[in-house]
Parts: C-alpha cells; sequence; structure tokens
C-alpha cells in the first residue's frame, strides 16, 4: 500500500492511498471541531476503482480552499478507449466531492501538475508529436490558455514540463 500526501493547507489534507493496481482511495483529512486535529482521524474517503498515474494539490478553481487533482486510467462514457483522464475533488464541508470528472483535455493525457491556479500538462497531438499545455479553470471545466510548446519531440516536450524548466522560460 502506498499513500502519497500532497498538501496540508487551511487544516486540510488530501492524500492518495493506493490499495492495489486498481484502486486507490481519496482521503480527506480535516481539523477536529474544537481546531485540534486527531491523529488518525479520517474525514471522508473517496473510493477510485481505476489505475492511479498521479496525484496534486492545489487551488485550481479560485475558491481559497485546496482541490486534489488525481490522475486515473479509464474509459468514459464519452471517450470509450482507455485513456488517461484528469479527475479534480474538493472539500465541501468536511466531505470530498467530485468538481470534474474529465474525459479529455485537448490531446491525450500523459501527465499533469498545478503550478498556481493552473494545470500544466504534457500531451499528445493524434499525429504522436507532443505539447505542454496550460489549462485555467472555466466555471464548469478546464480552458487551455497557452502552449509552451507544440509539435515536439517527446524529449523536447518533457524538458518543458518539467517544474524548473517552466519557471526559467518565463
Amino acid at each position: 500500500m502506498v499513500c502519497l500526501t500532497a498538501l496540508k493547507a487551511e487544516g486540510q489534507t488530501f492524500m492518495l492511498r493506493q490499495l492495489n493496481d486498481s484502486l486507490s482511495h481519496l482521503i480527506l483529512e480535516t481539523p477536529s471541531p474544537n481546531g485540534e486535529r486527531q491523529r488518525g482521524t479520517v474525514s471522508d474517503v473517496w473510493r477510485l476503482p481505476y489505475p492511479t498515474f498521479a496525484f496534486a494539490t492545489g487551488d485550481v478553481d479560485g475558491d481559497g480552499i485546496v482541490d486534489a487533482l488525481v490522475g486515473v486510467v479509464k474509459p468514459t462514457r464519452y471517450d470509450p478507449r482507455m485513456g488517461r483522464r484528469l479527475f479534480v475533488f474538493r472539500n465541501v464541508n468536511g466531505r470530498v466531492r467530485p468538481l470534474w470528472l474529465g474525459s479529455r483535455l485537448v490531446g491525450e493525457l500523459r501527465d499533469f501538475r498545478v503550478e498556481g491556479q493552473r494545470v500544466v500538462t504534457l500531451e499528445q497531438h493524434p499525429d504522436s508529436t507532443w505539447f505542454v499545455g496550460h489549462y485555467r479553470w472555466d466555471s464548469f471545466g478546464f480552458v487551455m490558455t497557452d502552449s509552451r510548446i507544440t509539435h515536439a519531440s517527446y524529449d523536447a516536450a518533457t524538458q518543458v514540463f518539467r517544474p524548473d524548466s517552466i519557471s526559467r522560460s518565463h
């Protein structure tokens, strides 16, 4: 069993606990009502019966509360092929609730990370070239705001995708 803690903020902690290859739990811990955190207290658990490939946290919708982003591998109603998807969850009164269960972004998602209030992705075009996309939340889903590199080789795109290279490119 693997447990990843991404961020403790505003007294809350999102964790992803991988139980096996195709089952993970997204766990939200929040402070006890008297303001003291009780070790091992779990507020809520969201079952993810899919393989997971990435986990990050950040306030991507701009509401001041940290969200959990989980990369899952599954088909969807709108894209029946097995693929990497981005799911975003939020804390609603101490309960894990989905904010967005995405079918796809612009290209085929390979990896993602959070930078401020935006999501930075490594994606593949249908012609097998790669790009790094920047997305912001727009009331119901993500809108691509720009791309750092497009129609590139995998090696070139992953160099741009790395967190340290993004900060150098500004």
